[in-house]
């Protein structure tokens, strides 16, 4: 008996299968004990990168189905390629690999997962590798079936794995310098806890994405290679937006996807950064770049310089280009992967991407030859491939009977954005006819002359702005005003979303409609309700008002009462001096006697007509700021810059425009 179990134990510990000559051994197992082991069931995972420490995340329920479906269909799996995370990743089968489809990325391993570890410093669990999950696997298997446990297995790390019973599996790691010689696993620490299966650990598992995809939403990102505070990359925080997006269509257009109207909105980032960077502008900095404050250096020349970058006809170029050719690139490649696809497009910009986006898509030419946008300008003259000659110009601004002055006096389109106003008046040009030449040739009225700006093969429904500085921009750039009569030529909405505290943050409106002021529009809680903080101070505000107009008609109804006469004399003939003035004590009695109610709106503005730069609607929207931000404005204005991409409310919006477009609501509050 002590040769077989010494068998056994030699078994248990270096091949857990049995082997042939071993076969009587199971001959007298019950096959009621056989019964008890279930094969366990496998779960595909992923390796990323999270704060310089490898983590294991799960794939989707859906997307583990088709890659264990991919896998367990042939000697031809290796071959096969799988698309995963929405089409946006390409797991290949047989590197056991995971790329990136729509912009560049490390490639990442993947696992079939059966069994895992964790630590006591571990937040997650770790799988083993799928060789050694198979050897831990037979291994239990024969544990459940002999009903014999404490079987002892090494890893190829020489770590020591011991089965003790179902429920308890532990793993030893090996002692610093420890050799065959070293202490037994009961004296190398604290052990690991195995686990056996996805249902045994604690981790969340999400639902497939719907396959059905709607629209497209490209989004170009500011300035610098990070996007929060967190400094985490365009990908990631694009991520973090449609995780927000798929949450919010199932609570809030939850009837139109159970009626199967709609699908999900797909996002995809856009980044210049990284090619502007590599053209080797960044070696010429560092070479004139101060040794002092390096950190604060690198920082100014890797985010900050990004502004005047874009403001040098050069990296202008380089950025627009970028910008369009990624954009045309992702477009024609999402096509291809989903041939089926019949929604519209549109782009977002946060900060000074925003900006990007806004030349683009100022400098677009309608390709059906529809020149109802050209009649009104924005007075801004973005040189683009084709640009008008002298003439046209000049008729374009209506000034066409200048033209034989300026041939006569030599003057060409170069010569004229150099003229000062005293030139023009010398050559007789009228002062309103200056404004105008100075206005469309002026150089200052654009930071690149040069710039020839490509055209998308696509045209955008809506534009979205987070956290912009456009108005800024334009503001710098010369122009005053905004001609009510303006929109894109190709692009038809165009919303200014941003945060209160925002620093980078500029309105568009007040230079559309200079001559009203007036608040932007609120944007609504996700919850469907004000934040009460600003319930309170608008509650507040109007107790306040209310006890203003009360008070004051308080007093002066206690002064008439004081300098009333009291002898009847002198009341008969106060009573005749009023009866005079009656017409214009009838004027003022109703706002002596109801002075509280001043039902004068203040934050609605129906009659404003903010132009057709949103086709018609309102432009600025304004987040809500948190309660905890209320306090100290300054404490949180960098945070406020960065907020749109985990924002509900901004989410909300952009869903609720988008999906308006197809006919499609949000659903109705419950009361």
């Amino acid at each position: 008996m002590s040769s077989v179990g010494s068998h056994q134990e030699q078994l248990s510990q270096s091949d857990p299968s049995p082997s042939p000559n071993s076969c009587s051994s199971f001959e007298l197992i019950d096959m009621d004990a056989a019964s008890l082991y279930e094969p366990v069931s496998p779960h595909w995972f992923y390796c990323k990168i999270i704060d310089s420490k490898e983590t294991w995340i799960p794939f989707n329920s859906e997307d583990s189905q088709q890659l264990e479906e991919a896998y367990g269909s042939g000697k031809d799996c290796n071959g096969r390629v799988v698309p995963t995370d929405g089409g946006r990743y390409d797991v290949h089968l047989g590197e056991r690999m995971r790329y990136a489809v729509y912009w560049d990325e490390l490639a990442t391993e993947v696992r079939r997962c059966t069994w895992f570890y964790k630590g006591d410093k571990d937040n997650k669990y770790v799988p083993y590798t799928e060789s050694f999950s198979q050897v831990l696997e037979e291994t239990y298997m024969l544990a459940v079936t002999l009903d014999e446990w404490k079987k002892k297995l090494e890893s190829p790390n020489r770590e020591i794995i011991i089965l003790h019973n179902p429920k308890l599996m532990v793993h030893y790691q090996p002692a610093p310098g420890a050799d065959e010689w070293g202490p037994t696993p009961t004296e190398q620490g604290r052990p690991r806890t195995v686990k056996r299966g996805l249902e045994n650990i604690s981790v969340d598992i999400h639902c497939g994405e719907p396959l059905q995809i709607d629209h497209l939403v490209f989004i170009v990102h500011g300035i610098g290679p990070a996007c929060d505070l967190r400094f985490r990359s365009i990908v990631q925080c694009v991520n973090d937006f449609r995780s927000v997006s798929l949450s919010l269509l199932q609570t809030h257009f939850k009837k139109a996807q159970e009626n199967q109207q709609i699908g999900r909105v797909e996002f995809l980032p856009v980044n210049w950064h990284s090619p502007l960077h590599s053209t080797g502008v960044d070696v010429d900095l560092q070479r004139i770049t101060l040794p002092s404050i390096n950190r604060l250096r690198h920082f100014t020349n890797d985010t900050i310089l990004d502004v005047f970058f874009y403001n040098s006809p050069t990296y202008c170029q380089t950025i627009v280009d970028t910008v369009a050719s990624e954009m045309n690139r992702i477009y024609t490649l999402f096509l291809h992967r989903n041939p089926d696809f019949k929604g519209g497009v549109s782009i977002a910009g946060h900060s000074l991407g925003s900006l990007i986006l806004f030349d683009i898509l100022t400098n677009q030419k309608d390709s059906l030859g529809d020149n109802d946008t050209e009649k009104a300008s924005l007075n801004i003259d973005m040189a683009q491939g084709d640009t008008p000659t002298l003439e046209e110009a000049l008729k374009k601004l209506q000034l066409s009977e200048f033209c034989s002055v300026f041939e006569k006096e030599q003057v060409d389109k170069a010569a004229l954005a150099l003229c000062t106003d005293t030139d023009l008046q010398e050559m007789g040009i009228p002062l309103g006819p200056r404004k105008k030449i100075l206005n469309y040739f002026r150089p200052t009225k654009t930071p690149t002359g040069s710039v020839k700006y490509p055209r998308l093969i696509y045209k955008p429904e809506i534009f979205f702005a987070f956290g912009s500085p456009i108005g800024m921009f334009l503001t710098v750039r010369g122009l005053r005003r905004i001609d009510p009569n303006y929109r894109f030529p190709t692009c038809n909405g165009f919303f200014n979303i941003y945060h209160p505290f925002d620093p980078v943050a500029y309105r568009i409106e007040p230079m559309v409609v200079p001559e009203v002021e007036f608040e932007p529009m609120l944007i609504p809680h996700h919850k469907g309700r004000k934040r009460m903080h600003l319930e309170l101070r608008e509650g507040l505000s109007r107790m306040s008002m209310d006890l203003r107009n009360n008070l004051l008609g308080s007093l002066k109804m206690a002064w008439k009462s004081f300098t009333r006469a009291p002898y009847p004399a002198l009341q008969a003939a106060e009573t005749v001096g009023d009866a005079e003035a009656e017409p214009e004590s009838r004027a003022e009695k109703p706002s002596d006697v109801n002075t509280e109610e001043t039902p004068v709106p203040v934050n609605e503005v129906p009659s404003i007509n903010v132009g057709m730069l949103n086709g018609g609607q309102r432009i600025d929207y304004v987040l809500q700021e948190k309660p905890i931000e209320s306090f100290n404005e300054y404490l949180f204005a960098l945070q406020s810059h960065l907020c749109y991409w985990e924002s509900e409310d901004t989410v909300l919006l952009v869903l609720k425009e988008i999906y308006q477009t197809q006919g499609v609501s949000l659903d109705q509050p419950s009361q």
